[in-house]
């Protein structure tokens, strides 16, 4: 069995879970996800603690109990507190801003860049330099985090890029010139 499968979920008050023909709705103060359950796992309340169980104790099952029990996790977390990604812009002049549900990233390019918000995803700039995806679907704000920084990778000679807040990036030296060498 599945160390992470065994743990159970605590369930907030606000929070309920329906569990019906492989479906799980995790319905909460800030929206409501669904998702299917492919394999053999059951779900079960035991007081305020959701519980999975592996009902059969093949390896295909075992994995996925572990995976659905951190994706159900994923989901009462983002329908109590919802999550957030932090990028950073680096670079000479360029800047962040939100204009309505479109992120407009003027990064370097002869033009602005703009990125429009999917359903259930905000953006945020608290600065010119400073952009926050948040929403209530780890995957999803992982998923528009990654493509924004996609948009200017950053570089090693320099730095300039959009990262993810407190990434590091290895920095390279640069040429060097070919004086006093013999």
């Amino acid at each position: 069995m599945s160390r992470i499968g065994k743990m159970p979920i605590a369930i907030p008050a606000g929070v309920t879970v329906d569990f019906k023909d492989s479906v799980v709705t995790v319905k909460g103060p800030k929206g409501t996800l669904t998702r299917e359950v492919v394999g053999n796992v059951g779900m079960e309340m035991e007081g305020s603690n959701l519980v999975l169980k592996a009902l059969d104790n093949t390896a295909d099952t075992n994995a996925k109990h572990g995976l659905y029990r951190a994706l159900v996790n994923g989901m009462v977390t983002g329908v109590t507190a919802g999550f957030v990604k932090a990028l950073e812009v680096k670079g000479v002049g360029w800047k962040a801003a939100v204009q309505g549900n479109k992120l407009v990233l003027n990064v370097g390019f002869s033009h602005p860049v703009e990125v429009v918000a999917p359903e259930g995803i905000k953006f945020e700039c608290p600065t010119l330099t400073e952009v926050n995806v948040c929403g209530i679907n780890k995957e999803l704000v992982g998923q528009i985090a990654a493509n924004i920084r996609k948009i200017r990778l950053p570089e090693p000679y320099h730095g300039y890029g959009i990262r993810y807040k407190g990434e590091h990036v290895e920095h390279k030296e640069g040429k060097t010139s070919g004086k006093g060498k013999k």
